[in-house]
């Protein structure tokens, strides 16, 4: 964690996430895993890799804050098996999420942007920005599909509508953010990761309703910010060489029947 904090380039202070969720942090490390999310199935994949630190962006325990007194009090049986597993396999869990972003460049959208192929089309004065070869909203949404292999892309507007201008905004970074994007006149497609239905998701639908040249993409959170923490682990690489280090995958948890 020393190390990391020392290359990252950006303050380490201030109230934050980044802090360990599960384990002893005095283990000694047998090898390291990234992953977007340290779901159960990461941590049995990690584990069976004798990765025993993993350094998850997103939560462990279901909520933001990772806040676990609930589950305890309820004796969910979910979160407890997790816990057991987690104990008996001596792995420990840290997160790495407000700083990777702090970086500049922000390492999970650096990761997207090379993972999408979209480095050349980044506006330099603001790197959520790019301008597209013109396409379709329908070519644009498949081509984001199968470059990230998502089984499960949402795309709200005209199919049909000509698009150059694109916003991406990884992860949840909320409405207010979305709708800063959307009222821009160079930015026609948003893609995001998520975002409840009501709020994003039904301003857009009424933009294309009233016939403004406005769509969403909607890839899930876990594949729009997948890549950089697969970035993360490359990145990691660089002056972690005493154990080995990997990037653990974690599954769209979506499937259409």
């Amino acid at each position: 964690m020393s190390l990391i904090q020392q290359h990252s380039g950006v303050p380490w202070d201030g109230p934050t996430v980044d802090t360990f969720k599960a384990g002893d942090p005095d283990t000694a490390v047998t090898g390291i895993a990234t992953t977007m999310m340290a779901t159960f199935d990461v941590l049995k994949r990690a584990a069976a890799n004798h990765a025993n630190l993993i350094i998850t962006h997103e939560p462990t325990f279901y909520s933001h804050e990772d806040q676990t007194e609930s589950f305890k009090a309820a004796n969910d049986a979910v979160w407890r098996e997790k816990e057991r597993f987690i104990k008996d396999h001596q792995l420990v869990v840290w997160r790495f999420h407000d700083h990777w972003h702090t970086r500049r460049p922000d390492g999970i959208l650096d990761g997207m942007t090379h993972a999408l192929n979209w480095q050349e089309y980044q506006r330099g004065d603001a790197p959520n920005l790019f301008v597209l070869p013109q396409t379709t909203l329908r070519e644009l949404a498949k081509n984001i599909q199968e470059r990230i292999g998502i089984k499960v892309l949402r795309v709200v507007g005209n199919p049909n509508l000509q698009v150059i201008k694109v916003a991406l905004a990884p992860g949840a970074s909320g409405t207010q953010r979305h709708l800063e994007f959307l009222r821009r006149d160079d930015v026609e497609v948003l893609v995001i990761g998520e975002v409840p239905e009501w709020e994003t998701i039904e301003y857009v639908s009424d933009a294309a309703a009233q016939g403004r040249k406005k769509a969403l993409i909607l890839m899930g959170h876990i594949p729009s910010e997948q890549a950089g923490m697969a970035s993360c682990a490359e990145w990691l690489k660089t002056f972690i060489s005493q154990v080995p280090v990997v990037f653990v995958p974690t599954a769209e948890p979506f499937w259409v029947p």
